[in-house]
């Protein structure tokens, strides 16, 4: 389960842009986020699956390009390993600008964390990303995100 919610992420990267409308997104983008991954490290597929637009572009620096269908299997196929992966963000490294007449851009750093079968968990990589989320016809979905700056610790 992800431990992450509003409450317990640092905002001192997001003050200088407090306004109640800015605050509100801010607040708004850290649930979803905290939704994604929790789908993603609970496994649950057909959330996460609802929280990606079907024209997802997702840009990793070590994976190329993946379209909306190669993501889901991608899932699926993670989701069936011995080796559990659990996402969590860096604390106070997100940021959240809005998007006008679009939604809004979440930057941040976060870490993932590998369990081998009857071993402990170890941080096995850290990365910054960067996600566009759409606010379409009431409904928030992530249509672009791009992974880079990758940092393995596991081989």
């Amino acid at each position: 389960m992800i431990l992450i919610c509003c409450s317990f992420i640092n905002t001192k990267a997001q003050e200088k842009q407090s306004t109640p409308e800015k605050t509100k997104l801010y607040h708004t983008i850290l649930h979803l986020d905290s939704m994604m991954f929790d789908a993603f490290n609970t496994h649950h597929l057909d959330t996460l699956s609802a929280m990606f637009s079907e024209d997802i572009e997702f840009y990793h620096d070590m994976g190329g390009l993946t379209d909306y269908k190669q993501n889901m299997e991608s899932f699926r196929q993670a989701f069936k390993s011995e080796r559990k992966v659990r996402r969590e963000l860096v604390p106070g490294s997100v940021e959240v600008s809005p998007i006008k007449d679009y939604g809004a851009v979440q930057t941040g750093t976060h870490r993932f964390y590998a369990t081998e079968k009857g071993k402990q968990e170890k941080l096995s990589s850290e990365a910054k990303f960067i996600t566009l989320w759409r606010l379409k016809d009431g409904k928030w979905k992530a249509t672009r995100i791009i992974s880079y700056a990758h940092q393995e610790y596991l081989k």
